[in-house]
């Protein structure tokens, strides 16, 4: 019996996903580990920003750790990997217990850019931060809750991003089927984003900008999106960029909000 860390996950919580991690690899032997201990494993490096090898030696070996990782975070032939689909399942989830539609009707999107680690492969430079590194773009809904996120490296502008990111939504993933508006700030301001976003999803754009603003003010439902940035930056992991590919970034973010919304439980 290990030590409980403050990033495990209870084993209640572990259930609702349980069955999508188990499916994700077919068994020819008996397990030598726990997928409860491998999980949480994977969870305790998100949370404490530690590298593989430094994993406490009374989780399972980190070579398997690392391994389960992989397979839960890899894409399948469509594109879409085991933890995207545990993501969108508790988003809808989480949805339809607040008492609303599994897919939402509005998104707002931001980006936020990302500083490089050494480790760190993929990267620009973003001039406008001033960093060399990655930059995340993220769509959320009226609750905070993410149903679009793309990595880009930090060169990428805001709107190139998001205007990806919404057509990989659309195409690949289909939860986007319902869409009739995004919410965006002044960076994304252009007819040929709003004309782009409204062939991809048949939505509108809407630009909140602050020079309409003439005292202060908190912008009209942007302060949702940075709510939700805040809720990941909790995890060390992701205050630097530390992986070699854009796509492991991608799945730490979204491993960052699957581990929110089974804390909800």
């Amino acid at each position: 019996m290990r030590k409980r860390y403050p990033s495990d996950i209870s084993r209640e919580q572990f259930e609702k996903i349980r069955e999508e991690l188990l499916g994700a690899k077919k068994i020819t032997h008996p397990r030598k580990y726990e997928i409860y201990d491998l999980f949480c494993a994977v969870l305790y490096l998100l949370k404490e920003g530690c590298t593989w090898r430094v994993i406490p030696h009374d989780f399972p070996k980190w070579e398997n750790v690392r391994y389960h990782y992989d397979i839960w975070s890899s894409p399948d032939e469509k594109g879409v990997s085991i933890l995207d689909r545990v993501l969108r399942k508790q988003v809808e989830a989480e949805r339809e217990k607040s008492g609303r539609m599994a897919q939402t009707t509005m998104l707002i999107v931001d980006s936020k850019s990302i500083q490089n680690a050494d480790t760190a492969e993929e990267k620009g430079y973003d001039a406008g931060k001033k960093l060399s590194g990655i930059k995340l773009h993220i769509g959320v809904d009226v609750l905070g809750l993410p149903h679009a996120i793309m990595v880009t490296t930090a060169n990428v502008t805001d709107r190139n991003g998001a205007i990806d990111m919404v057509d990989y939504y659309c195409d690949v993933i289909d939860n986007l089927s319902m869409l009739k508006k995004i919410l965006a700030d002044g960076g994304y301001i252009g007819d040929n984003f709003a004309s782009a976003i409204k062939t991809l999803s048949d939505s509108d754009v809407e630009i909140v900008k602050r020079n309409e603003l003439h005292t202060f003010a908190v912008l009209p439902k942007r302060w949702i999106v940075e709510r939700s940035f805040a809720w990941i930056n909790k995890c060390r992991r992701l205050w630097k960029n530390c992986e070699l590919k854009l796509q492991n970034s991608f799945q730490m973010f979204s491993l960052a909000f699957i581990r929110l919304l089974l804390n909800r439980y």
